[in-house]
């Protein structure tokens, strides 16, 4: 069997291009990084970002707040999510999501997992009833059957917010993900589609939300900056009861994220080369098999996720040293503590009760996500595969 050692980074990220360093360059030139910092009539970089994100994802309006999990919390808070009210969220989903709701003061409601990773819609719908508000979180790429979510949430009369922290760029039978929800989030974070290091978007076609969402986030009375929002009519019958609660990006990051929005569809399609051959090559392996995709769903490829057909945790922990021993890092979902950006919500201790959930622990327990940088080419995929092929063979047959 192989005897490769990886030696690339699974943390590198390719530099930010040319035209957004030259941009963040002019504005350190001028001072003028705070978003509102604008001569008059001047539209500044967030402003455009906005009004280009939003032509992008097909909706009315949009607001860059600083993280992808203020602009969850941000969304909640603009629909008017109450303490105490009940928001259905899938289990396998990362912190900032059910941070974002517990931030918001309202009680979270779990829903079990499939084994293709996406949320199960059968316990969704038994649980629908009992709330007004779902949080869908496109966990790690994998987008679940939209047709029949949207008719969940019809049926029980559920406002869908989606968590597209993962999914920019993707689509369910070729409408975009993030566009189904009364309110759709994304992430710029660096391990995210575009990178501008923290960062976070919010779409609507709600116009009180988006108002209210502009005033949370920190506009003082500076809405009118805003250039993807509705009328000043708006605003100006709420803009005395909703606090500011300082969630704002600044035109540093908004100036080196435009060029990557323009480029993204192209970038999707190279993650999605590195992706495919990694699928192939995982299933082809006696142990391993990555669940199978809807051919509705058009995902971008940034991460794979993997189940190994073994149930003994000291086998899998065997299994991911030797890989980490021979330079390829995977996370593991079944760790009993959190570790780095992996965690399950049997951690999240901060739940009035954690729930049980023997489906999605057994999904989890024996699930490996690796992350698939554009740093990496086509031929290091198939090293890793290699190498991942080679200790397969000697930890789990």
């Amino acid at each position: 069997m192989s005897e490769h050692v990886f030696t690339k980074d699974f943390t590198k990220q390719e530099p930010i291009c040319e035209e957004g360093m030259g941009k963040a360059l002019d504005i350190l030139r001028t001072g003028r990084l705070h978003r509102y910092n604008v001569n008059s009539e001047e539209k500044g970089d967030v402003a455009l970002l906005e009004e280009e994100f939003a032509a992008y994802l097909g909706k009315k309006y949009c607001l860059a707040c600083a993280s992808c999990g203020s602009a969850m919390y941000l969304a909640l808070k603009s629909l008017g999510v109450r303490p105490g009210d009940k928001v259905l969220c899938n289990a396998y989903t990362l912190a900032p999501v059910p941070g974002a709701i517990e931030n918001a003061g309202a009680d979270i409601e779990l829903v079990e997992i499939t084994e293709d990773y996406t949320i199960d819609l059968d316990d969704l719908e038994s649980k629908a009833g009992e709330a007004k508000w779902f949080m869908l979180s496109h966990m790690r790429g994998h987008i679940t059957n939209m047709d029949r979510v949207m008719e969940i949430c019809k049926t029980y009369d559920l406002t869908l917010i989606e968590d597209c922290a993962h999914t920019l760029g993707a689509s369910w039978n070729g409408k975009k993900s993030g566009s189904f929800g009364k309110v759709g989030c994304f992430s710029t974070q660096t391990y995210k589609h575009i990178n501008s290091g923290e960062g976070g978007l919010l779409v609507t076609d709600d116009p009180e939300v988006i108002a209210r969402a502009i005033f949370h986030s920190g506009s003082y009375m500076l809405y009118e900056r805003h250039t993807a929002r509705p009328d000043r009519d708006v605003f100006e019958c709420i803009k005395s009861i909703v606090p500011n609660y300082s969630c704002r990006m600044d035109n540093l990051r908004a100036a080196i994220l435009r060029p990557q929005l323009r480029k993204l569809d192209g970038q999707c399609a190279r993650w999605n080369r590195r992706y495919r051959i990694l699928e192939k090559g995982l299933n082809d392996i006696n142990g391993i098999s990555c669940p199978r995709r809807d051919p509705r769903e058009s995902y971008v490829g940034s991460s794979i996720q993997f189940s190994l057909d073994v149930e003994d945790k000291e086998t899998i922990k065997t299994f991911l040293q030797a890989c980490l021993d021979r330079g390829v890092e995977l996370k593991w979902f079944g760790n009993k503590e959190p570790v780095g950006f992996t965690s399950v919500y049997s951690s999240w201790e901060y739940f009035s009760e954690i729930p049980s959930l023997p489906r999605t622990d057994r999904i989890l327990s024996t699930m490996c996500d690796m992350r698939v940088p554009l740093t990496f080419s086509e031929e290091d995929c198939k090293i890793i595969l290699d190498i991942i092929k080679s200790v397969a063979h000697t930890v789990l047959l």
